[in-house]
This record gives C-alpha cells, structure tokens and sequence, in this order.
C-alpha cells in the first residue's frame, strides 16, 4: 500500500459511516500549498460517487472494514508512504497524517509542512 490507514483512522470512519448511514463515505486527503510551513493537508468526507476514477486513486484497508482513503495524484506525490491516522488530543481529535517521508519540517499542529526541493 502507497498510503497506509492506521486502525484508530479505520475505526473513526467507519464509525462515520454507521452514524450516517452511508457505507459509501470516504475521507478525501489533499495537499494545497499554504498553511505555516509551505503545504497543507486539507480532509474532507466524500462519497465513492463523487470519486473520478481518471484523477483520485482510492485506499481501502484489508481488515475488511472498509474504511477508504481518496486522493489526487498530485497530493498522492507527496504523501507516498505516509499513514492516515485519527488523533485525540486536549485540543481536539482528528484525521492527521503521520510519518510523511517527503516532509522535512510540519508545523506543531501537524496541519502543515516544508518539503525539499
């Protein structure tokens, strides 16, 4: 797998999914230049009918929840070999990409990076 989705992660979307009822959701991860540090991780919650097939590439964990993790092949670039974690902190829980191999810096929220060129 390019992209790796912890358990915790796993288990929170597939928590999502039940709570509304739509086995069909999936968390959309990309990467907008921005934020503190040059790059920023933007998540959303998508539908597969919302999944182009040409642009997105789709991860799908093999424990069989079917937990699924969409991304654009621009973001994909610079995520390879990163994992999609859910985070719970005093400050609030979230998605969160941990590990990212391309990153050099990241902010303290982890919401941003640096990479080198």
């Amino acid at each position: 797998m390019v992209v790796d989705i912890s358990s915790r992660a796993a288990k929170r979307l597939n928590e999502i999914m039940a709570k509304d009822s739509n086995p069909s959701l999936a968390l959309r991860v990309t990467v907008q230049s921005g934020g503190c540090h040059g790059f920023q991780y933007i998540m959303s919650l998508t539908s597969s009918n919302e999944v182009s097939s040409e642009d997105d590439t789709v991860f799908e964990t093999d424990d069989g929840s079917k937990a699924r993790i969409v991304m654009d092949e621009p973001s994909l670039e610079l995520l390879k070999g990163s994992t999609v974690d859910y985070t719970m902190e005093l400050i609030g829980s979230q998605f969160k990409i941990v590990g990212n191999p391309a990153a050099t810096s990241s902010c303290g929220c982890g919401t941003s990076f640096d990479i080198k060129l």
